[in-house]
């Protein structure tokens, strides 16, 4: 057997039961190898999605894991990257719950702000000395845009505040979340399809007066630019800015 291949059946051994190609004097070693594998990665996504474990239960939540661990094997060089496939596997097995991908990329974005980038918060007098007509703003680069579609909010709060959560319930209308960190501390919250498209806009350069003249477009000339202002005071206050470009 050449080199490759070994290494290729010692790889498919680890995420399958393929011990077969090995001699038998190899087998017994090689399976106590493959149980501390999955182990390792199984307890990686425990820790990661907790919520998510106790929403689902520990059961079903164990089942998704071993088939995560069949169908994804690590492909970074740390163990902390794996868990950031594991909603798309969620969303494949509970095609009918959609809360349960929410929920599990809601704890995955929120680990992710945690671990993410550091950036300095806006000074009192770059904001006072701000030429709102060429500002551009700059976002933390921890912020991160989910889809939601279910009442996963108030289940993830509900479960980390051990009580009761209600039943998962879809929303009128999709939506969305943002979750950014502010300091120290990962924060989330749902944003409607006007401040996502506000969001977006800032995102791709576009300066704060122009964001406000397209709002007077959608809305009207006091409501847009209220509506304008009153998301700047929200993203300040909140840690989502981080820099202002003239």
């Amino acid at each position: 057997m050449r080199l490759a291949e070994l290494q290729r059946d010692f790889c498919a051994c680890l995420t399958a039961e393929g011990l077969a190609s090995f001699g038998p004097w190899a087998r017994t070693g090689l399976a106590v190898y493959q149980n501390n594998y999955r182990a390792q990665l199984a307890a990686c996504l425990e820790e990661s999605f907790e919520k998510t474990r106790q929403w689902i239960g520990s059961e079903a939540f164990h089942e998704a894991v071993v088939t995560h661990v069949e169908r994804i094997p690590p492909s970074n060089w740390t163990l902390d990257a794996y868990p950031r496939d594991f909603p798309e596997t969620l969303a494949m097995l509970y095609p009918i719950d959609p809360e349960v991908a929410e929920l599990a990329s809601l704890e995955l974005a929120l680990a992710e702000a945690f671990v993410g980038p550091d950036s300095a918060k806006l000074t009192a007098e770059l904001i006072a000395n701000t030429n709102w007509d060429h500002a551009r703003l700059i976002f933390a680069p921890t912020l991160e845009i989910l889809t939601l579609t279910t009442n996963t909010l108030a289940i993830w709060t509900a479960l980390a505040e051990d009580s009761l959560p209600p039943m998962s319930a879809l929303l009128p209308a999709e939506g969305a979340m943002i979750v950014w960190r502010d300091g120290e501390v990962p924060r989330f919250r749902a944003i409607d399809a006007a401040e996502l498209r506000g969001i977006l806009t800032i995102k791709s350069g576009t300066t704060f007066a122009d964001l406000c003249a397209a709002m007077v477009e959608h809305a009207g000339e006091a409501e847009g630019v209220t509506q304008a202002g009153v998301w700047l005071g929200e993203w300040l206050k909140d840690g989502m800015l981080v820099d202002i470009i003239e």
